[in-house]
């Protein structure tokens, strides 16, 4: 037992000196997705609405803040993240959009199990920057579905796509551009949603 011992103890030592040589983790700036978009008061709709996570890439469904230097290459901001995963932060930030819009005042999300007479969802295809030579634009496209709750059926489909310049290439000024660009795809999307909702036939 005493051999034993004896044999353990260094190898011990030895993994607690090693861990206490292993680099640190740099520390991450957390960023959420700002909003301008004023309030306003709006004709209340008499339908509800629930707001669900788009799906997207493998590479999107993270926190990363995506940035496309050139070409097919995608990758990320160092030391830097949302405060979500993307598929998250933009259904929170539509579903702000339709609160700050206020026509729309029946609303969930995915995260409930309340019935709806319509559901918003689709397909994240882009949420990234994207250089042009050196400009910098934040780009979000967004294949949305506006389904009826009562039998998922399609009742109507539209592509959206934002570009917003961004003036510098440091992280904050691309979170900001990214705040912009959301702002304009809530107002897109939410008049699309109230304008199909209200035309749609009821069942």
């Amino acid at each position: 037992m005493k051999r034993a011992y004896q044999m353990i103890a260094p190898v011990a030592l030895a993994l607690v000196s090693a861990c206490s040589i292993l680099p640190k983790a740099d520390p991450s700036d957390v960023y959420r997705l700002a909003s301008a978009q004023p309030s306003t008061q709006g004709t209340p709709v008499a339908w509800s609405l629930r707001v669900t996570k788009p799906q997207t890439s493998e590479f999107l469904d993270s926190p990363r803040i995506a940035v496309v230097p050139n070409g097919d290459l995608i990758s990320s901001y160092a030391n830097s993240r949302w405060s979500d995963p993307t598929p998250v932060l933009l259904r929170n930030r539509l579903l702000d959009g339709f609160q700050r819009d206020g026509r729309v005042t029946l609303l969930s999300t995915d995260e409930t199990n309340l019935q709806a007479d319509y559901e918003l969802g689709g397909q994240l295809q882009a949420f990234q920057s994207e250089y042009r030579g050196s400009a910098v634009e934040v780009v979000i496209r967004l294949d949305a579905r506006l389904v009826r709750g009562s039998d998922q059926r399609i009742i109507a489909s539209r592509r959206f796509e934002v570009r917003q310049p961004v003036n510098d290439t440091k992280v904050p000024a691309v979170v900001a551009g990214f705040g912009l660009a959301g702002d304009q795809l809530n107002k897109q999307v939410v008049d699309w949603v109230v304008a199909q909702g209200n035309s749609a036939p009821k069942r």
